[in-house]
């Protein structure tokens, strides 16, 4: 398989991030401001919209990068051999740069200053439980439907999957360090204190471990094309097999055969 440059990759890694981050806080204090007093339909407000700007941003940047947007899911990937190393650790601050521009750019179309740091502390024991919970189930999804060849449902399915977590987690689902450390910088419905962020990131890193070893027991045969195709099949690969009589691209049709090997 033929990847896309790097340095187009980070772009599309940077601005995904971006274009999340500033869905997640964006709708947040537009949530708090038409609802005010009613926190569940605020919850509701900025999971929908949530939900929906995934589903959109994951087809938008999916072919270039994959659209993990997420640093635990770039590890994860390099783990199954779907990413080198190198570049999963490339993508993790262009992740962490595009959260932190986002942030601040929804802070700047409400009106509010730049950077205001976040207040709302979120490290309870049960708060870090689910983060442990909420990664873990995103990961699952995400590598399920690569293992059997329905990458391309992966924006519905990670969209509605995130957008369900705000509800059966306590701590709302962030299930991303990047976002953690981008929600500091915004003092608003969905900012997280700075003094939280650490403790969340390490919880996030434990679900990605322990969504490892579920995923090989579930899927002990998920081979490395197949990880390389989470999310929505990109790359040179995926252009040659559109191109081939314009039938509908898979990770299966893309990836089933041994004979292809990735460089």
């Amino acid at each position: 398989m033929t990847e896309a440059p790097l340095p187009r990759r980070l772009l599309a890694e940077f601005l995904g991030s971006a274009f999340l981050a500033a869905t997640v806080v964006g709708s947040g204090i537009a949530a708090a401001r038409l609802s005010p007093g009613d926190t569940g339909l605020q919850l509701l407000e900025n999971a929908a919209a949530t939900a929906a700007g995934l589903f959109t941003f994951i087809l938008m940047f999916g072919p270039v990068s994959g659209a993990h947007f997420n640093p635990v899911v770039s590890l994860v990937d390099a783990a199954f051999g779907g990413v080198r190393w190198r570049h999963a650790f490339a993508y993790i601050p262009a992740q962490v740069a595009g959260c932190i521009a986002g942030v601040v750019t929804a802070n700047l179309m409400f009106d509010l200053a730049a950077i205001s740091i976040a207040t709302t502390h979120r490290a309870s024991t049960s708060h870090l439980f689910a983060e442990t919970i909420a990664t873990l189930g995103l990961l699952l999804v995400i590598f399920a439907l690569a293992r059997s060849g329905r990458g391309n449902l992966a924006p519905a399915a990670v969209g509605a999957y995130i957008g369900s977590a705000y509800f059966f987690t306590s701590s709302t689902s962030f299930a991303n360090p990047a976002i953690d450390v981008g929600r500091m910088f915004s003092d608003t419905f969905a900012g997280i204190a700075p003094a939280s962020v650490p403790a969340f990131v390490v919880v996030q890193l434990l679900g990605g471990v322990v969504a490892i070893g579920a995923i090989r027991s579930l899927y002990p045969d998920l081979t490395a094309e197949e990880a390389a195709e989470v999310m929505l099949p990109h790359g040179e690969r995926r252009r040659a097999a559109e191109s081939d009589g314009g039938m509908r691209v898979t990770p299966l049709s893309l990836g089933g055969d041994d004979s292809v090997k990735r460089r």
